[in-house]
């Protein structure tokens, strides 16, 4: 992603303002590769548990959740794929996920909650 700009900076002779526009791009792609390397959803007891990065979501109750559906909503999530599902929990709230492996995580919170809706298709 920031390839063509490090070919860019590197290009002419550096300087102090040239290095540091470096390694501010590369203090970036770091982070960004943290949160996608980093990215773990785990089904506890009866809640559904989101961390990606430095980020902790809001535990949501497996009892709360009302439909799972294919998305391709590119909303910012915590989400490392563009393969992704879209989670209808609460009254008005939803998040958008990217499981490595959705059946399997559909069927794990199925087994918790059967009034579950699920939509992969």
């Amino acid at each position: 992603m920031f390839g063509p700009l490090l070919f860019k900076l590197s290009d002419y002779t550096l300087n102090t303002q040239r290095i540091l526009g470096i390694l501010l791009l590369l203090v970036t792609f770091a982070l960004i590769l943290h949160m996608f390397l980093t990215t773990i959803y785990t089904i506890d007891n009866d809640k559904l548990k989101i961390k990606s990065g430095f980020f902790s979501y809001k535990p949501i109750e497996i009892s709360e959740i009302k439909s799972i559906t294919k998305t391709n909503n590119i909303i910012s999530s915590p989400a490392a794929s563009f393969d992704r599902i879209e989670i209808q929990y609460g009254k008005f709230k939803s998040i958008v996920l990217s499981p490595k492996d959705k059946s399997n995580f559909c069927k794990d919170l199925n087994e918790l909650n059967p009034e579950i809706k699920i939509v992969l298709n």
